[in-house]
């Protein structure tokens, strides 16, 4: 397997999720493989995405939750006090933590790491930031995304998720741009928090790809949360004023005057300057490296796995497609990555979850479908007196009654559509889920019980 002539036989750039798994499953097997990254090991997921955000989600939450414990008989007093800085910094020292098993993992399976940039100097060469030149019998590009910032007037005023963790304090008034699922997520994250939250969006859709009808109950819960929504609104220009005040203008509307502005308008392939030209690595209109079924790009030693491919760009699948590309070209195991049923969620408040097709993909691939639905309050919202409803939904092939999607909104969603989801992969149904006895008080109970 070792080839003398290269300094390694397998260069990574990149030590984010699809990077390290890449790297040490190929080390696992024998290769010798070195990983460069110019941040912090980890990649978007770790450090600035996934889980820092999902644990701000966690203490968000308990602004609801306090309140509703004081009808489950807590004497919890009307005003809590909540400190930012210490939940920003507890979940800064989880993302520590999690960076340096990281890289433990990696050290202890033998992959070098590197901290500098590296870029792509040739087929089988990288060039480090300090000029040092490596060679590679392969390179694997695993580089990921990054936020877009729009190109208007004032947008140097703005930050991105990036840096949303590292605030000094939570904005009184924030508004953020954009209708994807960082979008809404950070949303609920700073209404809960106690920001007046506006989501501006250029259309009059949020959330693209995910059931219209889960969709549109989120939309109506915020609503009536108190999170303001500005549709087809196009951004014109960011002005600061001399007391720090941002004003937002944006065509259809009266500008909006906030203390802070977010840009959550969508990721971009992290390939511009990265040297791919030297190689021949051939690109999409967006930046994302073109790779076939095998990850290899256009350059025959030249590979990319996750985000900077664009295809899903999921944590899970990153992980499997670096996975999948070791286990083929250094595990005699060949794997590709099935790309069908994944499920995904909006870590929104209330959260939803999706997997399959939605209704009207339903509806358009399939022409007959059958629609099982349960809208309910969950119990603890009784209780609390909350009128917030959970919703659940069940698209179904109507000549063989095969279960092709599952959508829902409510607490738990994904925790409970993990499960389900692998109904769906199996594609079993709609009497699979009937002869299933449900587990009673329970929310999940309702995936058996739609009609």
């Amino acid at each position: 397997m070792t080839d003398p002539q290269y300094d390694y036989d397998l260069f990574v750039i990149g030590a984010g999720s699809g990077g390290t798994r890449a790297s040490r499953v190929a080390a696992a097997h024998g290769a010798r493989v070195a990983v460069a990254e110019e941040y912090r090991v980890g990649g978007t997921c770790v450090i600035r995405g996934c889980v820092p955000k999902k644990l701000l989600v966690y203490g968000a939450h308990f602004a609801e939750d306090l309140k509703d414990a004081k009808r489950f008989g807590w004497q919890v007093p009307d005003d809590c006090a909540f400190s930012w800085p210490t939940l920003r910094d507890n979940v800064m020292e989880e993302v520590d933590r999690i960076n340096g098993a990281y890289t433990n993992t990696l050290n202890n399976n033998g992959v070098e790491i590197i901290l500098s940039r590296a870029v792509v100097s040739g087929p089988n060469e990288v060039t480090l930031a300090d000029g040092t030149k490596k060679t590679a019998k392969r390179i694997l590009i695993a580089v990921g995304a990054h936020p877009l910032v729009p190109d208007v007037p004032g947008a140097e005023h703005g930050i991105t998720s990036n840096e949303a963790f590292h605030l000094d304090a939570v904005p009184k008034r924030i508004l953020i741009l954009g209708g994807g699922y960082i979008a809404n997520e950070f949303a609920g994250i700073f209404h809960q928090l106690g920001a007046h939250v506006i989501l501006m969006n250029r259309t009059d859709q949020i959330l693209r790809g995910y059931d219209r009808q889960i969709v549109d109950r989120l939309l109506q819960i915020s609503i009536t949360k108190g999170i303001e929504f500005r549709f087809n609104a196009a951004l014109q220009g960011i002005d600061k004023g001399e007391d720090g005040c941002l004003t937002v203008r944006m065509g259809g509307y009266e500008p909006a005057v906030v203390d802070a502005v977010m840009f959550a308008t969508g990721r971009l392939p992290n390939t511009r300057g990265l040297g791919l030209d030297s190689a021949g690595v051939q690109l999409d209109s967006l930046g994302a490296i073109v790779v076939d079924a095998d990850n290899r790009s256009s350059c025959e030693s030249i590979y990319a796995i996750g985000d900077v491919t664009n295809r899903i760009q999921l944590t899970p699948i990153a992980i499997r497609e670096g996975q999948a590309f070791a286990d083929t070209l250094y595990g005699n195991k060949p794997t590709s990555v099935d790309y069908a049923c994944v499920p995904s969620a909006v870590f929104s408040h209330p959260p939803l979850a999706g997997v399959g097709m939605t209704e009207a993909e339903a509806r358009n691939a399939l022409g007959s479908v059958r629609v099982y639905s349960s809208d309910f309050r969950p119990m603890k919202n009784v209780l609390a007196g909350r009128n917030e409803r959970s919703l659940y939904k069940m698209v179904c092939d109507a000549e063989t009654d095969r279960v092709v999607g599952l959508h829902m909104i409510g607490p738990d969603c994904a925790e409970i559509l993990q499960a389900a989801a692998i109904a769906v992969k199996a594609g079993l149904t709609k009497a699979d889920f009937d002869a299933t006895v449900a587990l009673h008080p329970s929310m999940a109970e309702e995936l058996v019980l739609m009609r």
